[in-house]
């Protein structure tokens, strides 16, 4: 039975750790990637290197550290890149695209839908998409973005509605403690839920050459698993070991979901929106909207912060500082500092707002 599956492969594992391709490399991962295409998969490659590929040919003599000199890496890096992966798909038939995204195009509504619907096209044609961040015209640090394009691997996963992200790492999945430093550290096989204690298993970046962590890795598994995709972080280094990895035998740890994929509008809610403030809500509050499937009135909340306004995407946190949810807010800031604890009565007679409830249930989507 042929599947959508996302394969995201970091920095480290397709250069050096002086810079540049590593070509044996790609042409391993490619020939493993079209060994899954010519099963049947549709098949989306998310792949990093850009910096790491094109800072040796620009001139660098180490991977820079200021973000025009890193774009500018990433300028001749990313035609590298592409160049080398078309090649390599040509040997076996198969036409690659390139696609390049930042965070704003997930920001927006309109543009992230013209995203999914080339990559429908792509996969419709039988064309594998190779997906990377658009290094050269993004604004903030470039390691403070996607984490080596882990979380960029869970966001299309999940956009593409796919059933399976692969997240190629050179660690063969998580452990109890860093197996470098202590050998009797225990590798886990399996997470049915990304809790705090796994979340704190893990640890840094791993490499030079990368920007990527476990942490990263297991908040891309976080995302991608809300969304409803299962996913594998682990080694993929010899022959087979990708369709071993996509058929649940793979050298790592598999995180299961038994979550159905979300719609667009919660995956944008919930992923792609950037907040405009947050609102913290009483006990009662946070059990509606976790478990009761209520909408939150204005009697649950106890605080709030930020300029925003009627339509807005706001946070919602506990008494406790946990981040519960998000949702598109009916009031003003100033309104909801007014009607905060009030019965919804009250609010009416107080308040000139649209509707009563400050974030309905069909505008929230739920992040514990």
């Amino acid at each position: 039975m042929s599947e959508r599956i996302v394969v995201k492969i970091g920095s480290s594992s397709l250069t050096s750790e002086e810079g540049g391709l590593n070509r044996g490399n790609i042409r391993f991962f490619v020939e493993e990637l079209a060994a899954l295409h010519e099963g049947g998969d549709a098949v989306m490659l998310v792949t990093s290197g850009a910096v790491a590929a094109g800072f040796r040919p620009i001139g660098y003599a180490s991977r820079p550290k200021l973000v025009h000199e890193k774009q500018a890496a990433a300028a001749v890096g990313q035609a590298l890149l592409m160049q080398a992966y078309q090649e390599a798909f040509s040997q076996y038939g198969i036409v690659s695209a390139q696609i390049l995204l930042t965070r704003a195009d997930f920001s927006d509504r309109k543009r992230i839908q013209n995203a999914l619907m080339t990559i429908e096209e792509l996969l419709k044609q039988r064309i594998i998409p190779i997906i990377n961040e658009n290094d050269t015209v993004a604004t903030d640090e470039l390691v403070l973005k996607f984490g080596d394009n882990d979380n960029l691997s869970a966001l299309v996963a999940a956009m593409t509605k796919a059933a399976k992200l692969v997240i190629i790492t050179d660690m063969d999945g998580l452990y109890t403690e860093d197996p470098r430093i202590n050998p009797k550290a225990v590798k886990i096989e399996r997470v049915d839920q990304i809790s705090d204690d796994i979340r704190r298993l893990a640890g840094g970046a791993g490499s030079a050459v990368g920007t990527g962590g476990m942490r990263s890795k297991i908040e891309a598994a976080r995302v991608a698993t809300r969304g409803g995709v299962s996913t594998f972080i682990g080694k993929v280094s010899l022959a087979g070991e990708l369709h071993m990895a996509v058929n649940g035998q793979g050298r790592g740890t598999y995180f299961d979901t038994k979550l159905h994929s979300l719609p667009m509008k919660k995956q944008w809610l919930g992923f792609h929106s950037m907040p405009k403030g947050c609102i913290t809500v009483d006990d009662g509050a946070a059990a509606a909207l976790l478990t009761g499937g209520k909408s939150l009135l204005p009697a649950g909340v106890i605080d709030s912060s930020g300029d925003f306004n009627p339509g807005d995407v706001v946070e919602v946190k506990s008494r406790q500082d946990e981040i519960l949810g998000r949702g598109v807010v009916n009031y003003a800031a100033w309104q909801l500092q007014a009607a905060m604890g009030l019965g919804s009565e009250e609010v009416a007679r107080r308040v000139e707002v649209v509707r009563i409830e400050v974030i309905h249930r069909d505008e929230w989507i739920t992040l514990n």
